[in-house]
Formats: structure tokens, sequence, C-alpha cells
């Protein structure tokens, strides 16, 4: 299905502000921890990969809306707000400038509301190399390296104070319990086997009742440091780390990492150093669902690109709680009609749902999932990150992730590749190893 040309979708009628930024060169970052050092406060918005990334604080302006045209409206209020900004930015890096935090909700017809956020301060890094950007809607403030640093400063004097374990720490169950989402399970492999889809991905919920408040940004650095090979994200509540890329632009290179076909490690044979790819890669089951979620996001990749690469085979990521099967995707990106690139946004817009989320044909499988699943998805699988002025940007895949919905309670997310050969109990012991990094991260147990 289609979706809506920005050309063709209303501006937005919210508010949109004048702005003025200004960006810093700063110097290297501690190589062992890089942002981590920023990530103190439980309201810091968050991307960061091995030290590298965005970290941002406050806000400077904010738009919001739900429905299917939502990610064109977002790039409408987008490009309207930096037509009326004034940016100095002496740095070529994407990441710098003015930057927008988003998080959109997976279904079109979720009433979650899809945000993008601008921060009052950003502090970014890549390969140790930092840089300050200091953003105002006040036309008298002053812009200059010192009162960049002097703002910074004021977000820093708050530390957020760490949690332990409480006793009236809990697991509770979602929206179904897991005979009930068992159930669904079956009765989804029925449709496949009827021949009205090839794959569905099914998700399942669990809340944590917790007996204090989470220490939010002692969960991310947590999420940062034991999966350093994903992405750890904080955007209004919305905290993970995910390990698969839906679309990272830079340069007029767009990349992705698709991943479909996952291994608990926890029932891995001590000391056979092959069992992975023995596995995954010998799994017709798993190499099925595999080729689906690649297939799918080539396909919606290739009318933006002039080439396009990817791996003959997939290769075996290694995180901490599985292994996926994993293939990575790079496509230089055609010049259009009017002789702009495609920016992250309208990227994001053209591959999501992917069939590593959704299912194929995407069409059919939504549906399903609003018949199978019960449950209000949110931002859940929906595409989290950031984009800038240029129209670069990084959006992942809300997975391995949760929702604090309050400050004692926070509600997570799994969901599995649902293929013929699918086993509802196999299913259900994955989605539990899904919800281990956020499980650990919050210190509770299974």
């Amino acid at each position: 299905m289609s979706n809506p040309s920005p050309a063709t979708v209303a501006p937005p009628r919210e508010h949109t502000p004048a702005l003025r930024s200004i960006t810093i060169p700063r110097g290297e970052l501690d190589s062992s921890t890089g942002l981590l050092d920023y990530v103190i406060r439980n309201d810091t918005h968050t991307w960061v990969r091995r030290g590298d990334g965005l970290v941002a604080f406050g806000e400077a302006a904010r738009f919001t809306t739900h429905g299917p045209s939502r990610f064109a409206q977002a790039q409408v209020w987008w490009r309207a707000l930096l037509a009326g900004s004034d940016v100095v930015n002496p740095l070529p890096q994407s990441g710098t400038g003015l930057v927008a935090f988003g998080s959109f909700a997976f279904s079109k017809t979720s009433l979650h509301q899809s945000r993008l956020i601008v921060p009052r301060i950003v502090v970014g890094c890549k390969d140790g190399h930092s840089w300050l950007t200091y953003i105002t809607d006040d036309d008298d403030t002053d812009l200059s390296a010192d009162a960049a640093e002097a703002a910074l400063a004021e977000y820093l004097d708050e530390v957020a104070p760490e949690r332990g374990p409480s006793h009236g720490d809990r697991l509770a169950s979602g929206i179904l319990t897991e005979e009930q989402w068992m159930t669904a399970v079956s009765r989804g492999v029925a449709h496949i086997r009827a021949g009205e889809l090839s794959k569905l991905v099914l998700a399942r919920d669990v809340v944590a009742e917790l007996g204090s408040p989470i220490a939010t940004a002692q969960v991310l650095r947590e999420l940062a440091v034991r999966y350093a090979d994903c992405w750890t994200y904080s955007v209004d509540g919305l905290i993970g780390s995910t390990p698969e890329m839906l679309i990272k632009v830079e340069d007029q290179t767009a990349r992705a990492r698709v991943l479909a076909g996952t291994l608990d490690r926890s029932n891995a044979p001590v000391g056979d150093e092959n069992y992975a790819q023995r596995v995954l890669a010998g799994s017709e089951k798993q190499q099925h669902e595999h080729e689906i979620a690649i297939d799918s996001l080539t396909h919606q990749l290739e009318p933006f690109t002039s080439s396009m690469t990817s791996h003959s085979e997939p290769f075996v990521l290694e995180l901490p709680n599985v292994w996926h099967l994993a293939s990575d995707v790079s496509a230089e990106l055609a010049v259009d009609s009017d002789g702009r690139v495609p920016t992250s946004l309208a990227l994001v817009e053209a591959l999501h749902p992917t069939a590593a989320v959704c299912g194929t044909p995407t069409s059919v499988a939504g549906e399903l999932i609003r018949e199978l699943e019960h449950l209000e998805r949110g931002p859940y699988a929906g595409p989290v990150g950031w984009v800038d002025a240029a129209g670069n940007g990084e959006w992942g895949i809300a997975l391995r992730g949760a929702v604090v919905e309050s400050p004692t309670r926070v509600r997570m997310y799994a969901g599995c590749g649902i293929v013929e050969g699918s086993n509802p109990a196999a299913e259900l012991a994955e989605s539990w190893s899904k919800f281990r990094p956020m499980i650990e991260a919050l210190g509770l147990r299974l």
C-alpha cells in the first residue's frame, strides 16, 4: 500500500516556532564511556551505540500526530520549522545543527501520538569527537559557546538517583496470558497454512510493577553497556535497546540492518562453538523467515536508490541474550525529479512496517495482528530515532524495549515471527528471551 507524499499532505495546524541554534565543536570524550557520561537524568532523550550518538535535554518544540499520514505530516512540520529557523552550524557532521528526536506508532490505525521533539541541548559524538548544539525559541537568548556550555551545565546539575531491587517488584501478565497468546499463535499458523499469508509477527506484553520509582537513566546505561552492538534509545518514556536498524541516511547513502531468525543463548550447549551457525543457518524455518524480511525491505527501498548491495547469505549476530540471523543492506540514494535526495523520514515512511515486525503481505498481517493480539502496540515496533536539517538520520525499530507508564509501572513488549513451521511453545520461549534485556536492566528476575 502506497504512503501519501508529503506534497499532498496539508500542513499541520500546530504552531511552528521560529528557532535559533548554534553548534560548537568540543574535545574528545572518554573512550570507555563516551556519551554515557551524559545519560544521568531520567528525562534524557537518547540514541547511543558504542559511545557514539546523541544525548539531549529539554524541549524547544514538539509536533504530534496520528493516523496513516503521520510520517508525511511530520515531514511537512519539520520542513516548515527548518525554513523559519536561524541555524549556525560550521560542522559537516550528520546529527549537528537542528535535530529532532522521533517516535512513531506502529499502526496507522493507532490513536497513540507519534511525535517529533526538538530538544534545547544536544551533545553528539562520532568516533570519539563531540559537539554541542544549543537551541532556543527566545530571540533575546545569547547564542555563544559559553552560553551553550552554561545551559548544558544546568541540565547536568540534576543527577537522577539509582535504584536497587525492591521487595515490591513483580512481573504481571499483560493483555493476554501465556496460554491465550499461544492460542493466538496457533490461530496465526492456521491462517498461514490456509494460504492467506506467508508470515505473521505476533507480539505480547508483560508489566513490571515496581516497589520504588524506575531509574530510567540507570536502565539506559545498563542496556548500552550490556548491548553495545545495539542502539539504545529513549524518547519521551519509550526506552530500550534495539538490534534492528530500519534505516540510516548519511551523505546520500542509506543503510539498514534486517533481523529475522532467533535462537536463545540460554539453551546453548556448553563448548559447542558452531551451535548458533548450525541451528540458525541450518534451519529451513529460520532461513525462510529471514528471506521474507530481507525481500520486504529491499523491495520497498529500491525505488529510492540508484544501486543497492546486501549480503548474499545472512550472518549470525551474537547478542548477550540471543543469536539472530542478520543482513546488512547498503544503498546509494537517487536524486528525484526536483533534484533532492530522499530524507530519512521519507524512507521511514516507505519502509514501515517491514515484514520483520508485521508480516507478509503487510495488509493481511496488519489485520490479523489487530484480531489476534488484542494489544495496542503504541510505539512498540514503530520507528524510533532522529533526523537532522540535511535529512540525515538514524531510525531503529523500537524493539527490546518498554513504555514507562508511571514511575512504578513499565510495560514491556516482545514479538515473534510466525511462519508455517512455528510451534506456539517455542515462540513463547523466544518471547521471554526477548524480554530478558529489559527485565535484567530493571533489576528484575524471570
